[in-house]
C-alpha cells in the first residue's frame, strides 16, 4: 500500500482550491476564483464569496480529482482551512470536508490558512529547512516567523503588522490612485513604466528604537494618498507612484526578513502569501539573500495566493507526523492566531 493521498480544501476568502498532494508530491489541484464578482466593489463581499464557494466546491474537488487520475475513493485524508478568513466562506469549505470525510470513513485535519502558506513552497523546493525563516505577506497578514517542523513544534512570531497588512496597503492605495481591483497586481504592472526613486515614501519601524521585525503600512498609505492629492488638478504621475510605493513595501519587507535570518543564524529565507508574487518583493528578495549568503525560496506564482493544494501539503506533513485527527464537530475560527499548523488540539506521535 503506497503513502497516504490527502485532499485539501481552501475557501477562506474568494478562491476555492482543492488540491491533492502524496508524500509531499502535488498530484493535482484547481482553483475556482470569484474575485471578478467582487471587483466592481473594490473588495471582497462575504455574502457573494460564499455563495462562490456553494457553487464552486464540488466541482474543483472533481476536477482536481480527474487531473490526478483519481476517484472520491482513492482519497485517505481530508484537510480543511478553518481559520482565520471569512466566517461564512470558511463554514463552506469545512462543510463539504466534513462530508468527505464522513462519506469515505478517513480522517480530518483543521488546519491554519497561513500555516498552508508556509507549506506551499514544499510542493515545489521539498521540505522546509529546519530552522527556517519565513515571511507571510498577503492582504491581510504581514508577519515574520521562525519556524521548525512545521507539523509539530509551535510556530514563532518574530514580528507581524501593527496595522495594515502589505497588501492591504497596495489595494488601498491602488484605489486612491484610480487603478482597478485587486490593488496589488494592478501597482505591479504600473510601477515598470515609473521611477522606484520619483518619491521619497517612508519606510516605518526602520529606526533603531523601533521593534527590529514589525511592520506598518498605514503611514505608507497615508503618504501615497497626501501625495495625490497633492496633484489635484494636475495629471498624477501613477506609475512613479506605484513604483515608489512598492519599492518603499519591498525595501522594508526585505530589509527585516534578511536582518532576522542575520540575528537567528538561519540560512533559508521563505517568502510566501499573495505579495510574493509581486516582481520587486521577488527580485529585492533575491538580491538581499544572496549578499547576504541565504538561501531564498519562493512558491511558484500560482501557490502564491490562495490554493487547496499548500492545505493538502500541511495535512500530508500531519498524517506524516502522525498527527491526530480532528473531530467531525470541529468547528471554525476566522480570527484564529498563528501557533500550530492544526487548528484543533492535536497529539503528535513521538
Amino acid at each position: 500500500m503506497g503513502s497516504p493521498i490527502v485532499l485539501g480544501i481552501e475557501s477562506s476568502c474568494d478562491e476555492t482550491g482543492a488540491g491533492l498532494v502524496r508524500d509531499g508530491r502535488l498530484l493535482g489541484h484547481v482553483v475556482a476564483s470569484s474575485m471578478a464578482e467582487h471587483a466592481r466593489y473594490g473588495g471582497v463581499v462575504p455574502e457573494i464569496a460564499s455563495r462562490a464557494h456553494l457553487h464552486a466546491l464540488r466541482p474543483v474537488v472533481r476536477q482536481a480529482l480527474d487531473e490526478a487520475g483519481l476517484r472520491l475513493a482513492d482519497i485517505d485524508a481530508v484537510a480543511v482551512t478553518t481559520g482565520p478568513g471569512l466566517s461564512g466562506a470558511l463554514q463552506v469549505g469545512v462543510a463539504g470536508a466534513k462530508r468527505i470525510a464522513y462519506a469515505l470513513g478517513v480522517p480530518l485535519y483543521g488546519v491554519h490558512h497561513l500555516a498552508g502558506h508556509v507549506a506551499a513552497g514544499t510542493l515545489e523546493h521539498g521540505p522546509l529547512p529546519d530552522p527556517c525563516m519565513v515571511l507571510i505577506v498577503s492582504g491581510g497578514h504581514t508577519s515574520l516567523l521562525l519556524v521548525r517542523d512545521l507539523a509539530r513544534d509551535p510556530i514563532v512570531h518574530l514580528g507581524d503588522t501593527l496595522d495594515d497588512a502589505a497588501g492591504e496597503c497596495f489595494d488601498k492605495v491602488a484605489r486612491v490612485f484610480g487603478l482597478p481591483y485587486p490593488g496589488g497586481p494592478a501597482i505591479d504592472r504600473t510601477a515598470r513604466d515609473g521611477s522606484p526613486r520619483a518619491v521619497a515614501f517612508p519606510r516605518p519601524l526602520t529606526g533603531p528604537r523601533d521593534a527590529p521585525y514589525d511592520f506598518s503600512f498605514s503611514g505608507v498609505k497615508t503618504a501615497a494618498a497626501r501625495w495625490a492629492e497633492g496633484h489635484t488638478g494636475l495629471e498624477l504621475p501613477v506609475a512613479d507612484g506605484a513604483a515608489s510605493l512598492q519599492e518603499a513595501v519591498a525595501d522594508v519587507l526585505t530589509r527585516k526578513a534578511v536582518a532576522a535570518c542575520r540575528e537567528h543564524g538561519v540560512g533559508t529565507l521563505v517568502v510566501v502569501g499573495g505579495v510574493a508574487a509581486n516582481s520587486r518583493v521577488r527580485s529585492l528578495a533575491e538580491e538581499r539573500c544572496r549578499t547576504a549568503g541565504i538561501e531564498l525560496r519562493v512558491p511558484p506564482l500560482k501557490f502564491c495566493t490562495d490554493n487547496g493544494a499548500m492545505i493538502a501539503a500541511v495535512g500530508d506533513l500531519l498524517v506524516q507526523a502522525g498527527a491526530e485527527a480532528a473531530p467531525l464537530d470541529v468547528s471554525i475560527d476566522p480570527s484564529a492566531p498563528l501557533q500550530y499548523a492544526a487548528l484543533h488540539p492535536v497529539a503528535v506521535a513521538a
